[in-house]
């Protein structure tokens, strides 16, 4: 981004608001109820030195707590090897790069979808539905405006650069720009000025730019995250000083979710939306990124709700279908008097979600295979499953690994005999343990689920209090 020297932003016209603070990027309807909380996390993140990823955890827990209303906002940031997108509601976003171009729409998730893009990454675009084409001499180098969305081209030179690891001013050096170089490369800092209204024609390299990476996202796995503070290019995304990089999470499994304390009484309340057929949306592209378009579910009719599998249930005075082993009701709070309800047959609402430790989000309205090569399982063949495909540097999660099984109320776990087999760690409990294989296990709200050695995932959800 301009701040660090890396591209140049600029806002597309419309009536919401945008933000671009130390390198991270927010798109929001103006009349949202929660741009306030957005608007702070996306400051906080940047404060702190967080990421892209970083920023989609803060983001995804405000929208959390909207009881599943739709959210028209859209955030993007750098990552380790690439960049982290999330779009909720009407908004839409679009990652370009060397595997062509990555498009999300929040409007074909049942929540929000959100995806780590590798790099090479040469564009990356937010926008709301009624945002104009962008003006060539506007920009956003830091700061909120009025907007419809923004641009952001990796390819151009930004304004005021700050070099990567030296503190002091880059000395000018002769033009080295070749006009051979591919988009995909980025121009090394510049030397200091005051931010054009035009971007400066002529980049000057500075005399160590060899040793800077060639592109801006270096191309690696988004998944080898414990060694991320090594990698140098998402430094150039931060707005404070280089010594920010080691406070990303660290690689420790168990320390990994502390960033996500708040979303404990957070999951997905009122009345859900009814689209158990769609397809998983929360996984890498693979190369193609043309592709990626079509994996928004088909434009047929959304599935009735008697879709969804019946559990008996008793509704609050407000008509919200509960677990009628609950004494409050989990979506506006108000007490259960068992005596004067009768238990009924009727669809099951989502019963949270799961929260990885790379940023992916599973919607619990279905079971789920979680493993290193799920797609190619029979369950999943089926349809009896969704896949989600979970990785690690160490190698230590199985092809079929766990399966979230959904009953009744309850959400199970069935380790499926994996090799480094599964943990959980208890809510308040300091201590995991090993589930057996082949046996169902419930989990509380608030537990930590270790699969393999060295990948985590939360449950949270409001309901079974």
């Amino acid at each position: 981004m301009t701040d660090e020297g890396f591209g140049v932003v600029r806002p597309l016209p419309g009536d919401g608001l945008v933000a671009h603070v130390g390198g991270l990027l927010l798109v929001c309807d103006a009349a949202e109820a929660v741009v306030e909380d957005l608007l702070r996390a996306l400051r906080e993140t940047a404060a702190s030195g967080g990421d892209g990823r970083a920023l989609a955890r803060r983001v995804a827990q405000v929208l959390a707590a909207m009881m599943g209303e739709s959210v028209a906002c859209a955030v993007a940031g750098p990552v380790a090897g690439g960049v982290a997108v999330l779009v909720s509601g009407p908004a839409f976003a679009s990652v370009t790069g060397s595997q062509g171009e990555v498009q999300l729409a929040g409007r074909d998730a049942l929540t929000w979808s959100d995806r780590l893009v590798p790099g090479p990454v040469t564009g990356v675009e937010l926008r709301l539905p009624e945002a104009g084409a962008a003006h060539p001499l506007a920009r956003l180098d830091s700061g909120v405006v009025v907007g419809g969305g923004v641009w952001c081209d990796l390819t151009e030179s930004g304004g005021p650069p700050v070099a990567p690891r030296p503190a002091s001013r880059v000395e000018a050096a002769p033009p080295a720009v070749q006009p051979s170089v591919s988009p995909a490369q980025v121009a090394a800092p510049q030397a200091e000025a005051s931010p054009p209204p035009v971007p400066a024609p002529a980049d000057r390299p500075a005399p160590p730019a060899e040793n800077v990476p060639p592109a801006p996202y270096p191309m690696g796995s988004p998944e080898h995250h414990p060694s991320e503070p090594q990698i140098p290019a998402p430094q150039a995304w931060q707005s404070d000083p280089m010594p920010v990089a080691p406070r990303e999470p660290v690689s420790r499994p168990a320390a990994s979710h502390a960033d996500m304390e708040t979303a404990r009484s957070s999951g997905i309340g009122g009345d859900p939306v009814d689209a158990r057929d769609q397809p998983f949306e929360y996984e890498l592209l693979t190369p193609g990124g043309a592709q990626a378009a079509p994996e928004s579910p088909p434009s047929g009719p959304e599935p009735e709700p008697e879709s969804r599998p019946l559990v008996y249930g008793v509704d609050c005075k407000n008509d919200h279908f509960n677990d009628p082993r609950v004494p409050y009701c989990a979506v506006c709070g108000i007490a259960l008097v068992q005596r004067t309800l009768v238990p009924y047959k009727g669809p099951r609402p989502p019963l949270g979600v799961l929260l990885l430790d790379d940023g992916m989000t599973l919607r619990l309205d279905t079971d789920y295979l979680v493993g290193r090569d799920p797609e190619r399982a029979p369950e999943v063949a089926d349809g009896s499953v969704r896949p989600a495909k979970v990785t690690s540097p160490d190698g230590s999660v199985s092809r079929r690994h766990l399966r979230v099984a959904l009953d009744g109320w309850d959400v199970n776990l069935v380790d499926l005999g994996s090799v480094n087999g599964t943990q959980i760690q208890p809510p308040g409990d300091p201590n995991f343990y090993d589930i057996p294989p082949n046996e169902a296990v419930a989990i509380l709200p608030g537990t930590t689920v270790r699969i393999g050695v060295s990948r985590t995932m939360r449950y949270e959800s409001h309901r079974n209090r």
